[in-house]
């Protein structure tokens, strides 16, 4: 894509599928209703699963996702960093874990939420940034994974510039609470 070098090798999709997939999308089983949920009247049987903008939401967050992603390995290939292949393991490992707790509720956030409402959640994204962390620093790991350690600033690039995900999930989900409203 773009000319740019592969950006992840299978073992880290597979890596990033299981883990931040995996054990939070379990963990969001857990999460308690939402307020007002019986007052909501019931979804159509017949409407698709991609209705009520969700479908829009998976497309634009993917796109962000992808453009963050290819935007840090671009910009650490053109700094001539050693490591941009883990950078972008990670920063695409840690979308995932700040997109997840962006979407337990279509309408409220997560300060009116807070991280103690699904302790298992919390548990579960808590887990896999750690073990996230272990595949960047753990030299048996970085051997099963490809991985190489990053220096602190790489490490906090890659970790926090994905946090526009979490922004963007939560600034759509006010806009359309807003728009219902009017």
């Amino acid at each position: 894509v773009f000319g740019l070098p592969i950006p992840l090798l299978p073992a880290q999709i597979l890596f990033i599928n299981l883990m931040t997939d995996g054990l939070p999308g379990i963990a969001l089983a857990a999460e308690p209703a939402e307020r007002n949920v019986m007052s909501r009247p019931p979804y159509p049987p017949n409407e698709g699963l991609l209705a009520r903008g969700l479908g829009v939401h998976v497309a634009w967050i993917g796109c962000l996702i992808a453009s963050i992603t290819l935007g840090l390995q671009t910009w650490a290939l053109s700094r001539g960093l050693e490591n941009w292949q883990t950078m972008v393991f990670a920063a695409l490992a840690s979308a995932q874990l700040w997109h997840v707790l962006a979407i337990r509720s279509e309408t409220d956030s997560l300060l009116r939420l807070g991280l103690r409402s699904n302790l298992s959640l919390l548990e579960a994204v808590v887990f896999t940034a750690t073990v996230l962390v272990a595949t960047i620093y753990v030299p048996w790991l970085n051997q099963i994974l490809h991985t190489a350690p990053l220096a602190p600033e790489e490490l906090a690039i890659s970790l926090l510039l994905p946090a526009l995900v979490f922004v963007a999930a939560e600034s759509e989900k006010w806009w359309r609470v807003r728009q219902a409203r009017n």
